[in-house]
């Protein structure tokens, strides 16, 4: 019995040996972004959530996320304080925060992700948008707020941390590939 991987069919070395011993394909975002505005967006638990800056006060984020199929949306400071923009429509965080998913994941994966049907062709940031808002969704519950902030917080420490070879602890559930000099 001869085993192919199942990678075969994209060729030779069209995979890294990092990647074939990956569980989940890393994906490089749609376009390049900057993260002054929103520092962290991420398609997961059935939302687009992120992190998003505030416009007036450089000590205050908002925690932003629109349910997908629903699009029940929620936004409040790293506070639980409501955000005052988004009272029974999108604010302006969360206007951002599908902006930026869209330049990270393209507008097609957040589209497909969030159940949104787009009325004409090619979805962009402002046809998913649109498509939302004429749905009329409900604020949500913000009660995933600190889940994600959590989150966030998580990612700032990696970057604080200093370049290593060694594993870190808490990235031990990644399957070893190789062994480091």
């Amino acid at each position: 019995m001869v085993r192919t991987s199942p990678f075969a069919c994209m060729g030779v070395g069209a995979l890294s040996v990092w990647e074939k011993s990956s569980t989940a394909r890393v994906m490089p975002p749609a376009r390049p972004r900057k993260l002054a505005k929103v520092p962290f967006v991420e398609l997961a638990d059935g939302r687009l959530q992120g992190v998003v800056s505030s416009g007036s006060d450089i000590g205050r984020v908002y925690v932003s996320s629109v349910t997908a199929r629903t699009y029940a949306f929620a936004c409040s400071t790293n506070n639980n304080r409501p955000c005052g923009g988004a009272r029974g429509m999108f604010c302006k965080h969360i206007q951002a925060l599908v902006g930026e998913a869209v330049l990270q994941y393209g507008a097609e994966r957040v589209a497909r992700y969030l159940a949104v049907e787009t009325p004409d062709g090619e979805p962009d940031a402002h046809s998913v948008t649109a498509a939302m808002t004429a749905a009329r969704p409900v604020r949500g519950d913000s009660a995933a707020a600190a889940q994600v902030f959590s989150r966030f917080l998580r990612q700032l420490a990696y970057l604080e941390l200093d370049a290593v070879t060694s594993p870190l602890p808490e990235m031990q559930w990644f399957p070893p590939t190789r062994a480091v000099a």
